[in-house]
C-alpha cells in the first residue's frame, strides 16, 4: 500500500507507471520544496532517485490500447453512436470553454466561429460520424491543443474525447480502474493525487473508503463538467465522507477545469473542500507537472504529513 497514491489522467496508453512516476515525484517534490518544506521534498525526490515515502502511480492507460493499429490508440471512431454523440457534446464543450476563458482576443474568436460551425453540423444530436473530422478539427485550432502543431493536436482531442467517454460511459471499464485503485489505497495512505480523468477516478474511490483519508488532491478537473461528467456521477454529489481535506488546483487556461470553483457543486457541510484556480501553468496548461511544481499542491501535502 502507498502512502501517497498517484493516478493519471488521459492520453496516457503508451505509458507504464514506472516512466510517469519519474516525471510526477520530483515534480511534487519541487511543490513540497516551493512550500519550504526541503526535509519532505527529500522524501519524495533525491538525487535523481525515489525517497523513503512509498509513492505509487495507479495505472490504467492500457485499458484504451487498440492492439493491432499503428499507434495503438483508440479513437472516437471506435465508439458507438451514443458515445459519439456524448463525445460531440464534450468537445463542443471545450470550445465553449475557450470561447469564454481564451486569453487572447483570436483564441476567443476562433473558439466562437468553430464552436458555430460545428453547433450547425451535429444539429439534431446526429453524432461525431454526422459532425465528421471537422470537430476534431476545431479542437486542434485551438493553441490550447495544439503546441506541437495541428496534426498532434487533432491527435490528442481524438484520444481524449474517446477515453473520458468510455469511462462515463462503460461500468466495467470504471470497474476495473477502481479495482487497480484498490491496490494501493490503505490504512498508510496519506494522500490521493489525481489528474484530468484521474482526479474523477480519485472522487470516485474516495467515496469507497471506509477509513478516513487525511488529503484528496484533484488536478485540472473535469468533475464540474454538467451534463456531461457530473451528472453522471453514480457518487452523492458531496465531499467524500472520509476525506479530511479536499484540495482543488485549476488553472485558468486549463479546458478540461471547465468550472473552476467546485465547491459550487459538491455539498460540503463539513468545510473541508478549498478550491484554488489562480494558477499559472503556462502555455501547457493541463499538464500534471506543471500543476504539481506549484506550491499551493507542495504545501497541501506537507500539511497532510505534520
Amino acid at each position: 500500500m502507498s502512502q501517497i497514491v498517484l493516478v493519471h489522467g488521459i492520453g496516457q496508453e503508451q505509458e507504464q507507471a514506472d516512466p510517469l512516476e519519474q516525471v510526477w515525484l520530483p515534480a511534487l517534490a519541487g511543490g513540497v520544496r516551493a512550500a519550504k518544506q526541503p526535509g519532505l521534498a527529500d522524501r519524495l525526490w533525491r538525487d535523481s532517485k525515489p525517497g523513503d515515502l512509498e509513492c505509487r502511480m495507479v495505472f490504467y492507460g492500457d485499458l484504451f490500447l487498440a492492439p493491432g493499429r499503428m499507434g495503438n490508440s483508440q479513437t472516437v471512431d471506435d465508439l458507438t453512436l451514443q458515445q459519439q454523440e456524448l463525445a460531440t457534446e464534450l468537445a463542443v464543450e471545450w470550445l465553449r470553454q475557450a470561447e469564454q476563458r481564451a486569453r487572447e482576443t483570436e483564441d476567443r474568436d476562433e473558439a466562437y466561429r468553430q464552436r458555430h460551425t460545428i453547433d450547425g453540423q451535429t444539429a439534431g444530436r446526429q453524432g461525431m460520424r454526422a459532425a465528421g473530422r471537422p470537430v476534431l478539427n476545431a479542437l486542434a485550432r485551438l493553441r490550447w491543443f495544439a503546441p506541437a502543431g495541428m496534426t498532434l493536436a487533432e491527435r490528442f482531442a481524438d484520444r481524449s474525447l474517446a477515453q473520458l467517454t468510455r469511462y462515463l460511459t462503460e461500468e466495467a471499464l470504471r470497474e476495473e480502474v477502481q479495482r487497480r485503485m484498490a491496490q494501493h489505497v490503505g490504512a498508510e495512505t496519506v494522500a490521493i493525487i489525481g489528474h484530468s480523468l484521474g482526479s474523477v477516478v480519485a472522487f470516485q474511490a474516495a467515496h469507497r473508503l471506509t477509513r478516513e483519508l487525511p488529503l484528496l488532491i484533484t488536478l485540472g478537473s473535469p468533475l464540474g463538467l454538467r451534463t456531461l461528467v457530473y451528472d453522471r456521477l453514480p457518487e452523492d454529489k458531496e465531499v467524500p465522507a472520509k476525506v479530511r481535506r479536499w484540495v482543488n488546483l485549476a488553472a485558468r487556461d486549463d479546458l478540461v477545469a471547465a468550472v473552476l470553483d467546485l465547491r459550487e457543486l459538491f455539498k460540503d457541510p463539513r468545510g473541508v473542500l478549498e478550491s484554488d484556480w489562480t494558477l499559472d501553468t503556462g502555455s501547457e496548461p493541463h499538464q500534471a507537472k506543471f500543476y504539481l511544481t506549484k506550491e499551493q499542491a507542495g504545501a497541501a501535502v506537507a500539511a497532510a504529513f505534520q
